[in-house]
């Protein structure tokens, strides 16, 4: 295990029903509240009507921003920057699932940051561009869709449709004072968002899992419960998906999966994610369907790289008998047990799935390799990733 800090500043309020906590939670961070959701609301609208009459109780004023699409780009960001600081805004709410909230995070920054606002991106792996941003107001945070871990970490991902790249920002500043869960909010969540969503969380502990360094027993088992529980959750969701006992703690699971408990001394990159937002960006994927469809991949290129690891990822999570087993035959079985879990949450796990054909393999590799490689001209991993390992994933995924 590595050397590590750790911090980890947000409250947060867990529990069904704890929506109604908005009010005075905003009351005591401004007078006014820029109320961060989607250009598409559908089922989310009852909730933000209901968001602005608590908040109005409280004397605070909602300053609707509904104007966020999955994969929001820098352009919402500066479209909110410039609403909150025309109204006044003292404290930004995001409301929805990782696309609303950060964009919410964006802007509290934004509005304070005094640079374009793709700066604080950062844009290219190979060289420091970004400059992070150093204040933010308030945050609050009420996620809709268990996955991504925003409200309970530093970071927000941004595209740019200007350029075609969907990069990140990890700063402190972007913690946000409180994060309100509220299960109850997911319990009309579509069966291909939740499975998306299931697919995001488990791929977040996936890349520390497979990436990390050796001799971190605890953070394995922690990983390994998180995605147990998430698998677990996902099974009695197919079932009744109004489970609110499953919906409570696939939330849970989901932001533990990437709030930073996991990861300390763990020394870990984000290959999977990293080739992932390039396919986003040019193909506007959903997110957790262009982990879904990275990860089995990635497994495929590299089991070979750390056999063990396989072989207690067999035994831990799929209950195979690894005794006497060679990790030439069962590492390959395990990775097909995954994917086909996957699958079974009606995600894609192929590229031609979401329109991506094999001509296009090269120009994604060149693309990945511009943006998302280190200085050393690799990508960072457990064993760092050359062009033709990302080639090969790519080949892989069709």
């Amino acid at each position: 295990m590595e050397k590590f800090e750790f911090y980890n500043p947000v409250r947060v309020v867990f529990g069904p029903g704890e929506v109604k906590r908005v009010g005075p939670e905003a009351k005591a961070l401004g007078k006014a509240a820029l109320l961060v959701s989607y250009k598409e609301q559908g089922p989310l609208q009852d909730l933000l009507a209901r968001i602005e009459r608590i908040l109005s109780s409280e004397g605070v004023k909602a300053i609707p921003f509904y104007g966020v699409s999955a994969n929001p780009t820098i352009q919402q960001v500066e479209e909110g920057v410039r609403r909150a600081k025309a109204e006044g805004a003292e404290l930004v709410i995001g409301v929805g699932g990782g696309s609303a909230m950060d964009t919410a995070k964006a802007i509290a920054a934004g509005v304070l940051y005094k640079q374009p606002l793709w700066n604080m991106i950062v844009s290219r792996h190979d060289q420091a561009v970004a400059v992070s941003p150093s204040e933010a107001l308030p945050i609050i945070l009420i996620p809709t869709l268990p996955a991504t871990s925003s409200e309970m970490n530093a970071g927000a991902v941004i595209s740019n449709e200007k350029t075609l790249e969907k990069s990140y920002v990890f700063a402190n500043p972007l913690y946000a004072r409180v994060s309100i869960l509220d299960p109850e909010l997911t319990l009309t969540l579509p069966a291909y968002q939740t499975g998306c969503g299931a697919a995001d969380a488990v791929s977040h502990v996936m890349e520390l899992y497979l990436n990390g360094v050796d001799d971190t027993p605890l953070q394995d088992r922690l990983m390994e419960g998180i995605i147990l529980t998430i698998m677990e959750c996902m099974e009695k969701l197919k079932k009744n998906p109004k489970d609110l006992s499953a919906r409570t703690n696939l939330m849970w699971a989901a932001t533990v999966a990437w709030n930073g408990w996991t990861q300390p001394g763990c020394a870990s990159g984000v290959p999977m994610h990293l080739i992932a937002h390039v396919l986003s960006a040019r193909y506007n994927t959903t997110h957790g369907a262009s982990l879904a469809i990275v990860m089995p991949a990635f497994m495929r290129r590299f089991w070979k790289t750390r056999p063990q690891r396989y072989m207690q990822f067999a035994e831990r999570i799929f209950a195979m008998n690894t005794k006497g087993q060679k990790p030439e035959k069962l590492a390959p079985q395990v990775i097909q047990k995954f994917e086909d879990w996957l699958k079974g949450l009606g995600v894609q796990t192929r590229l031609p799935q979401v329109g991506i054909k094999a001509d296009t393999v090269d120009s994604l590799t060149d693309e990945i390799a511009r943006v998302s490689f280190g200085p050393d001209g690799k990508l960072g991993a457990r064993v760092p990733a050359t062009k033709e390992d990302v080639r090969e994933i790519l080949k892989l995924a069709l």
